[in-house]
């Protein structure tokens, strides 16, 4: 079965929900007792909060809720927790994961642990090629569940995380009804709410929660004498405590987390993967699965993933321009990577190594690479450096990069704009979809196009002042993905 059976009028609403019961206990250890021995969801009074909530548009919300929270049949979910401090191109590093099942509106966590467990288990014939990156910058020779993340299309990653989940030998593999993947994005906004956290002696904060984990889980374990197998034995009683204090809030006052979640679901720091068909197309409709955009526009998804640079994302700062010009009767495009490295060496960050790639409509020809120093030197990379391939019907371009702390340098990608966006352009409409890379935070955004011809009108669109000239130029960011579109007046 699927996560739920097909209901008519289902919106979004039933996902986020779930997001917040299934990661966050959604209702108190309390809540599910009560839920389960006195039949709460047929009280009058609760099925008016839970429709005050979701307001009256989302009403059929609460009909659907005995088959989210399992009182229909059990559901069992994989939690892919991703830590975008060491970024990847499916979102984050799958440091941990857990396998929960709901019965009756009862969470049953069960297992939750780090990926080396999961991959330290896989049958001694495990034999997965990797990419050839992997094993040339992390020196392994098999692919595991941990890396499975590889495309920056979150439909394509989960289906390679299920598959090695499943043969590896993950616990009720054969039973997953879908995937949710979290940032640590959500867990600072969480904390944010909720307050600080007291676990085994610590108190964890929305400021310090990523470091103190990472540390206990990296260094301090040992110090306690705690086996290295066990370092992340943290994480089960640091969620349940989460789980208790958001528990009553959400049942009693809900609505400033349903807002965290639409906000976390819109910037791609929560992602979802059904199984079941009915609910894969809901998940499409609303975007909820981080899939690459396909359309027939021109198009940009920048995507880097940290191999060997510890959990340095957490200092980088990150700017990208990208500009169109008309050279020669040809159009040129150039996107323009800035990395901004604010970190030291310390236990946590070290020189940012990534394998960088930009995806582009499929038909764009590479003319050049380049790397611009602290100093402004300019170092053409050879060509035969950098990596090309097809991926979901997009070019891409890619190379291995290092960036030393302390610095700021740019990694350029020039390439002849493809003929299917040419010949967009040349009938007065230039549309661009600009895709933000799952996991990462608001970095900057600017377009400058120059077209070779009148703009006549655009969206969004530039200050009054620039308008009628043949430069299209918008400061912006990636928080989420954007849309661009130029009305250009024809050329003769």
């Amino acid at each position: 079965m699927g996560l739920f059976k097909k209901k008519k009028k289902m919106r979004k609403w039933p996902f986020i929900l779930l997001f917040i019961v299934i990661l966050f206990g959604g209702i108190s250890y309390l809540g599910f007792q009560y839920i389960k021995k006195e039949g709460i969801l047929e009280n009058t009074f609760v099925q008016k909060q839970l429709k005050d909530l979701a307001g009256d548009e989302h009403a059929d919300v609460v009909d659907a809720l005995p088959t989210l929270l399992g009182f229909e049949e059990q559901k069992t979910y994989l939690l892919l927790f991703l830590n975008n401090t060491e970024l990847r191109p499916g979102g984050g590093f799958i440091g941990s994961y857990a396998t929960v099942r709901v019965d009756k509106g009862v969470p049953e966590i069960l297992i939750m642990e780090g990926t080396e467990g999961i991959d330290g288990r896989a049958d001694k014939d495990w034999r997965v090629e990797p990419p050839v990156i992997l094993t040339k910058e992390l020196y392994v020779d098999k692919w595991y569940f941990r890396d499975s993340n590889w495309s920056p299309d979150f439909q394509i990653s989960t289906k390679r995380s299920l598959d090695f989940y499943k043969k590896e030998n993950g616990v009720a593999a054969e039973e997953i009804d879908g995937v949710i993947a979290v940032t640590t994005e959500v867990l600072e906004h969480v904390l944010e709410k909720t307050g600080d956290i007291e676990v085994q002696g610590m108190t964890f904060t929305k400021d310090n929660v990523i470091e103190m984990l990472e540390r206990e889980v990296e260094y301090d374990f040992a110090k306690k004498g705690i086996d290295f197998k066990e370092r992340k034995q943290i994480m089960r009683p640091f969620f349940e405590a989460i789980l208790k204090k958001v528990g009553y809030e959400m049942v009693f006052g809900g609505s400033e987390y349903i807002e965290l979640f639409k906000k976390m679901i819109e910037e791609k720091h929560i992602l979802v993967y059904a199984v079941d068909l009915d609910i894969s197309t809901l998940v499409k409709t609303h975007d909820w699965g981080g899939e690459m955009v396909k359309n027939d526009d021109d198009y940009f998804l920048w995507v880097d993933a940290n191999l060997a640079a510890l959990k340095t994302d957490h200092v980088l700062e990150r700017s990208l321009d990208y500009q169109i010009k008309l050279s020669e009767d040809a159009y040129i495009a150039e996107v323009d990577m800035t990395y901004t490295h604010d970190g030291i060496f310390d236990w946590r960050t070290t020189r940012y190594r990534s394998y960088a790639r930009v995806y582009v409509p499929e038909g764009s020809l590479l003319k050049e690479t380049k790397m611009i120093d602290p100093a402004g030197n300019t170092q053409i990379i050879d060509p035969n450096m950098v990596d090309s391939g097809i991926e979901n019907g997009r070019q891409w371009f890619g190379v291995f990069i290092v960036i030393e702390p302390g610095t700021e340098e740019h990694l350029i990608f020039t390439y002849q704009v493809a003929p299917s966006v040419v010949k967009q352009m040349s009938s007065g409409i230039y549309n661009l979809y600009a895709q933000k890379q799952l996991g990462t935070k608001a970095h900057s955004l600017t377009i400058a196009h120059e077209f070779g011809t009148t703009i006549e009108a655009a969206t969004p669109a530039e200050e009054k002042e620039n308008w009628g000239n043949t430069q299209y130029t918008i400061d912006t960011d990636l928080r989420v993905d954007r849309t661009f579109s130029v009305q250009l007046k024809k050329r003769k």
